[in-house]
């Protein structure tokens, strides 16, 4: 029997929503089939943050790495979905507690009961800076959220991304973890090699472990 897979990346299309002052997704064709041309061949203009994406240090650190020299690894493996629906403002260890036992080293969270897909929400739900330390000091590497940061939308000062800095680990945004059960997972979310890009789409998917 094959194995489960879920896709958990939101739908790219001119009316995705994107960050305040981000630059949305537009596709323009260059060439279509007929006359004597025999194929269709688009033109795409986006920010590297719409829809489902993996943040580099770029994106925090004015002399971060691009994501394009970032090592694949820690977006290939063993992760854990935990579910925090209506955690509120911040994700706080009181929230992840009772999903930490022998965790993996990649750590997905889900805040939304229904991830919405046709706006931008100013009032996401986003990482405590102290639950990414500790975190950290569990051993993941990489965290992940269901929504388009994993700071307040409004914050200026980024304490998460700076935890993140400071601490190394990887970073996905923006994934659909509506019909995900919580439990444990294989990821996929391999970033784009984009050698002076602040972030990266990736077409992330999780697999269910083999038994």
């Amino acid at each position: 029997m094959a194995d489960a897979l879920w896709d958990i990346s939101p739908p790219l299309h001119e009316g995705a929503p994107v960050f305040p002052g981000d630059t949305p997704y537009r596709q323009r064709w260059q060439a279509t089939i007929g006359g004597d041309c025999p194929v269709n061949v688009s033109a795409i203009e986006l920010s590297p943050h719409v829809g489902a994406h993996a943040d580099a240090p770029l994106h925090y650190d004015r002399t971060g790495a691009a994501v394009g020299t970032l090592p694949l690894a820690p977006y290939l493996g063993p992760c854990r979905v935990i579910h925090a629906i209506g955690c509120g403002p911040l994700i706080e260890w009181r929230h992840l507690e009772h999903a930490l036992a022998d965790l993996p080293p990649r750590v997905l969270v889900r805040t939304y009961e229904r991830s919405p897909l046709d706006r931008f929400d100013s009032a996401l739900s986003a990482y405590a800076a102290d639950t990414i330390e500790r975190l950290a000091a569990r051993g993941v590497v990489l965290v992940g959220i269901d929504t388009a940061s994993i700071d307040p939308a409004a914050s200026k000062s980024l304490p998460s991304h700076q935890a993140v800095r400071r601490l190394g680990l990887r970073v996905l945004e923006n994934l659909v973890l509506d019909e995900v059960p919580a439990g444990d997972y294989e990821l996929i979310a391999l970033p784009l090699k984009l050698m002076h890009a602040d972030a990266s789409p990736v077409r992330a998917v999780l697999r269910s472990l083999s038994r």
